[in-house]
């Protein structure tokens, strides 16, 4: 055998015993780069900047969970309060109808107790009613259906009758008051 060949264990032959190389090839004490002899700073510059790489990385992954959270919780809220939105939506009829039983009396007894708690549990989740005559119209808030004159005069548009009352829940307005007019 020529020196250039090897034999099985991975030994040239001919030459002495040497060091194992590791996983990249390079002896421990040689540098990866093209066998040049890394000096103790250089290692050590080398060392702070893979530290400064993973700090980074930490720092960056770091803020990726914090806008995730947030994000996460966002999301978690607008559903719960899309949930809450829907189910007084649909407790609107219900108090449309204790508005006109009280417009004519009929809240007595038992039934007057539970159409206080329905309020206030409707109150507490922050649906407010809203539309009464004299108001100032606002088409932001009111949907005009006719024209019914007031008995005095008005200098502006003011609601004069309320069909169906309006409905705001935390200052979004559900529901529009639908609403009769005066004009000036």
């Amino acid at each position: 055998m020529t020196d250039s060949q090897f034999v099985p264990d991975g030994e040239a032959v001919g030459e002495g015993v040497e060091e194992p190389l590791s996983p990249t090839g390079a002896s421990p004490v040689e540098a990866p780069v093209e066998g040049a002899v890394q000096e103790p700073g250089d290692r050590v510059a080398e060392l702070e900047k893979l530290v400064e790489e993973r700090t980074l990385d930490l720092q960056r992954l770091g803020a990726e969970y914090v806008n995730y959270k947030k994000r996460v919780d966002r999301d978690r809220d607008l559903a719960r309060q899309a949930g809450i939105e829907s189910v007084l939506g649909d407790f609107m009829p219900v108090l449309d109808a204790i508005s006109l039983a009280r417009q004519h009396d009929d809240v007595a007894g038992g039934f007057k107790m539970v159409a206080d708690e329905l309020e206030k549990v409707t109150a507490k989740h922050g649906l407010v009613a809203f539309g009464a005559v004299g108001d100032e119209f606002d088409p932001n808030l009111h949907d005009a259906l006719m024209a019914v004159p007031l008995d005095q005069p008005v200098t502006v548009t003011t609601v004069s009758q309320v069909m169906q009352q309006g409905y705001q829940l935390k200052g979004r307005v559900i529901r529009p008051a639908r609403v009769g007019v005066a004009n000036p």
